[in-house]
């Protein structure tokens, strides 16, 4: 089964994964070069967080299946 903990883990980094995509996507209207620059690095780094959070929560699942 796994543990509450890493459904919280996989909770938020579905959430940091679709604030991401949705800012990058936002980017396909016109914007101001700050807003691009803005969205671009929020985008990126909301998306590479909920991914890496996604990873840890695996490997914390799977180590709590292994003990």
């Amino acid at each position: 089964m796994m543990p509450l903990q890493s459904i919280i883990m996989y909770a938020v980094a579905v959430l940091f994964c679709l604030i991401g995509a949705g800012l990058l996507l936002a980017l396909a209207r016109p914007r101001t070069p700050g807003q691009v620059y803005a969205f671009r690095m929020v985008g990126i780094m909301a998306l590479s967080g909920g991914v890496v959070l996604a990873m840890s929560a695996t490997a914390m699942w799977q180590w709590s299946v292994e003990g």
